[in-house]
């Protein structure tokens, strides 16, 4: 995530442009969790599953590209995506009491699964996003 110091982090700008970009994010998040729900079904928490593996890989490639020219590069951009945008769209306050409900449910293998693949499925799509960046931008970053 970008360092909050600087002349840039202080300004009213920036926080409008985080808001729009949590604003955005969890739009993003309601219609993506509730498609892959409607396809699914609820009884296993897919769609906050593919929310948080998808958000994993987006801030790794952002990560990564922090630093570099342009508007990859640029602060503000990369606080409105990492802070903003992903900060809206990541669900893992939603995966943990989903997981909660499952293990309240006695549901102990979805307990598992819901944990392991979570950890493990957004661990790969970060190392993903770092390595995308670093293949488009050159090495660096994350």
């Amino acid at each position: 995530m970008p360092a909050r110091t600087g002349g840039g982090w202080g300004s009213v700008s920036v926080y409008l442009w985080v808001a729009l970009g949590s604003a955005l994010g969890g739009m993003a998040r309601y219609g993506c969790s509730g498609l892959v729900a409607a396809r699914y079904g609820e009884q296993f928490p897919w769609g906050t599953l593919v929310v948080n593996v998808v958000g994993s890989l987006v801030i790794g490639f952002f990560a990564a590209s922090a630093g570099h020219a342009g508007w990859l590069g640029d602060p503000t951009v990369d606080l409105f995506v990492t802070v903003g945008v992903c900060g809206g769209y990541t669900t893992f306050s939603s995966f943990s009491l989903q997981t909660l409900n499952l293990a309240r449910d006695g549901e102990w293998s979805g307990v598992v699964a819901n944990i392991v693949l979570s950890v493990v499925l957004c661990f790969i799509s970060v190392v993903l996003g770092v390595l995308g960046a670093r293949a488009l931008l050159g090495s660096g970053g994350a």
